[in-house]
């Protein structure tokens, strides 16, 4: 058995990261930038009212109490077409231009208007500038927005377009395959004949590869057949970045995804000090990364988040420092227990956050064909070989979600 830390290293190595890719800000979210964006745009771009009320002259409103003559009416998107005097107000709406001669706005809260509309009282003295957002407050022209290796979320591309900028060049979505092997595997609602499972990992792992940022392909299942085996790995890494298998990575005879992969790309296959997932098969075929993961639910879905995770983040440009979950620290709730085996151990456990810590106790079923407990996990708790640990003890934990 090698160690967790190498088997990750090996992978990390064979995950090169993609070519830029210049996307519309539709499809951006997520993404990881690969330019610096400068302002070319004053945000916002004029002078406008943070509220609905009255654009008056500070100095006209110094004694308020005090009735103003109302010139008129500034609407959100509309060039002003007149000018405040002296002893005059005009009504403004959220986001309107700032009409010559005023230099503050009076909430409507604060002002009363008269019967006929044509006055307007103030009640309260308001400084000049008072609610008025200036042309450049948020970003001024020639100013650094973002850089490169910048995670795009919505506010960023709420900040792109509000400099008129709908495209952006990215580290582009890793284009995943995923194909599970079986002659067991059946698709469907269909009665089970004995000895058949439904094919239940190709459905978790193209949801997982979502959940990730990942653009999931979905290659079926195939039997334990070496001509189909291999047509479906051969396909897979021509339309995609990167291939995902399930099952037949272990040393049974019938593994002939194994075979396969030998014969047609450069695979390293690992017994790794964990538990589960401790067979993982990982290398490249054309040039394209493939990781073998177990047939085991459970275990697929651990060799994903410790092996395929990291690595199609590393490809999507994501920076080193969040390649892998951070671990946190908590507290056992209940005593996690498991026998000396010479393996790390992963186990599936619900976590509370209490008394600013969290606490960490078991979701069921330890198996690693229980899917519904890994389905009840909020994280992975790391157990170091032994025993296991008591209640109140520190636990490294891994959070899902």
């Amino acid at each position: 058995m090698i160690p967790l830390s190498e088997a990750q290293e090996r992978v990390l190595a064979g995950c090169d990261v993609l070519d830029e890719a210049v996307v519309g800000v539709g499809q951006a979210r997520g993404l990881v930038t690969t330019e610096t964006v400068v302002a070319a745009e004053l945000v916002p771009p004029f002078d406008n009212t943070a509220m609905d009320g009255f654009a008056v002259r500070s100095s006209d409103v110094a004694d308020a109490p005090v009735t103003l003559a109302i010139a008129g009416t500034v609407a959100a998107g509309v060039p002003p077409d007149i000018t405040v005097g002296a002893g005059q107000a005009a009504r403004i709406m959220t986001g309107a231009v700032i009409p010559p001669g005023a230099d503050a706005v009076v909430m409507v809260e604060l002002t009363e208007t008269s019967a006929d509309g044509t006055e307007v009282t103030v009640a309260q003295s308001v400084p000049a500038g008072n609610h008025i957002r200036r042309a450049g407050e948020d970003l001024k022209v020639g100013q650094t927005v973002f850089g490169p290796g910048e995670v795009l979320t919505p506010g960023h591309l709420g900040v792109l377009t509000s400099l008129g900028l709908y495209q952006v060049k990215v580290r582009p979505r890793a284009r995943v395959g995923v194909m599970s092997t079986g002659d067991e595997l059946v698709e469907g609602p269909q009665p089970l004949e004995r000895g058949q499972i439904r094919d239940s990992n190709r459905h978790t792992l193209l949801a997982l590869l979502a959940e990730a940022g990942c653009d999931p392909v979905d290659l079926g299942s195939m039997a334990d057949n070496e001509d189909e085996i291999a047509a479906g790995i051969r396909t897979g890494v021509e339309k995609c970045d990167a291939l995902l298998t399930s099952g037949g990575v272990s040393m049974g005879d019938f593994d002939y995804v194994k075979k396969v992969l030998d014969e047609i790309g450069d695979m390293t296959w690992m017994q790794v000090a964990i538990k589960p997932a401790k067979p993982l098969a990982f290398g490249l075929v054309q040039g394209i990364p493939v990781f073998g993961l177990p047939g085991n639910p459970v275990s697929s879905m651990v060799s994903f988040e410790l092996f395929a995770r990291p690595g199609l983040r590393k490809m999507m440009g994501h920076p080193p420092g969040t390649w892998h979950r951070q671990p946190v620290m908590g507290r056992v709730a209940e005593g996690l227990r498991r026998r000396p085996d010479g393996k790390t151990h992963f186990a599936r456990v619900r976590v509370e956050y209490a008394d600013g810590e969290f606490l960490a106790q078991s979701a069921g079923g330890q198996g690693s064909h229980q899917l519904s407990a890994m389905a009840a996990a909020d994280a992975l708790a790391v157990l170091p070989d032994g025993d296991g640990l008591d209640v109140g003890e520190p636990v490294t934990l891994l959070i899902l979600r």
